[in-house]
């Protein structure tokens, strides 16, 4: 086993540059400027670093941190259990972030990734440190590069091999060609908009259905865009008394107050979640009603059902209110 001496160790650092964590890192960074620089959000760019970020790089990562050595996995067996344990550990960071104030967003799902990736990637870089020099594992990029072009194109092999290698590298350009257009440029599917509320905590969780009269209550009210253009959303509040009859299996509504009604822009596949307060003024209430209406919104004197029925999506809440 080498040394570890602190000295010896950073003397070395200096000129230890392993391709493979040094790639990871690049590609790391490079898919943060590809979410968040203007130019490079809108371009397909971001969609291939991003799958790469949470298909092959935590894992990637990972496995250099466990098995620093050569000897310990061979090529095939880190490829394939890069893959698998990115797929293991994406959605339990993404669990975790669920517990957290933070929840499940973008902005911390990419940072938790880009953090742990980059520890990952400096515990390797010091795991092989800590080898001898011929114990480390490191990507053999020029060997594979020379061994691929013999393969394909040996001096000495007939004319038909020659051409029948130049075909097959052709086809796996292609292939790749043809993946990459896939994914950057994916069938434009169904369109739809999430319409959600959460309680004050930002979780699904926790709704003030029991406010007392008067008193300010919080909600998150949030819309996620998935119409393939942006689009301008309206979103009314109203209480509701309304009762339900199990004998007819109809509902009556009795009284209806609108309290607020706002306005948001929201981007094709973008969400955006907005801190809202309400107070109930009377125990007659017994529902909050959430409309969500695109460009189109009905006149003022469509009410009560029909403008329920008139809205886009619509959310409810049932109350309990408690006077004062």
């Amino acid at each position: 086993m080498k040394s570890e001496d602190p000295r010896s160790l950073i003397a070395e650092a200096a000129g230890y540059r392993p391709g493979d964590l040094i790639a990871i890192a690049v590609i790391t960074a490079a898919t943060l400027l590809a979410v968040y620089v203007p130019v490079l959000n809108a371009s397909p760019l971001r969609i291939l670093l991003g799958v790469a970020m949470v298909l092959f790089i935590p894992g990637y990562a990972l496995i250099a941190a466990l098995f620093p050595a050569k000897g310990d996995l061979d090529g095939i067996e880190r490829v394939a259990l890069s893959f698998g344990l990115s797929i293991a550990v994406v959605p339990l960071i993404g669990l975790g972030l669920n517990y957290t104030p933070w929840g499940i967003r973008l902005d911390p799902i990419l940072a938790s990734l880009t953090l742990f990736t980059l520890a990952m990637t400096g515990i390797a870089w010091y795991r092989r440190l800590t080898l001898p020099a011929d114990e480390r594992f490191m990507v053999p990029a020029r060997e594979i590069f020379n061994a691929a072009r013999l393969e394909l194109f040996d001096p000495g092999a007939s004319w038909l091999d020659r051409g029948l290698s130049s075909l097959l590298v052709v086809a796996i350009v292609a292939a790749l060609a043809t993946t990459a257009y896939v994914i950057a440029v994916p069938k434009e599917g169904e369109h739809f908009t999430e319409f959600y509320i959460l309680g004050p905590g930002g979780k699904a969780a926790d709704y003030p259905t029991d406010p007392r009269v008067n008193s300010a209550q919080s909600l998150i009210v949030g819309v996620g865009n998935h119409e393939y253009r942006e689009v301008a959303y309206t979103v009314e509040a109203v209480l509701l008394n309304q009762t339900f009859d199990p004998v007819t299996n109809t509902s009556t509504i009795h009284a209806v107050t609108p309290i607020d009604r706002f306005t948001v822009t929201v981007p094709h596949n973008e969400t955006r979640e907005l801190p809202w307060e309400f107070s109930v003024p009377s125990t007659e209430y017994n529902r909050l009603e959430f409309l969500l209406f695109t460009e189109t919104v009905p006149a003022q004197n469509v009410t009560g059902q029909d403008r329920i029925n008139a809205s886009y999506r619509d959310l409810h809440l049932w109350l309990r209110p408690r006077p004062v």
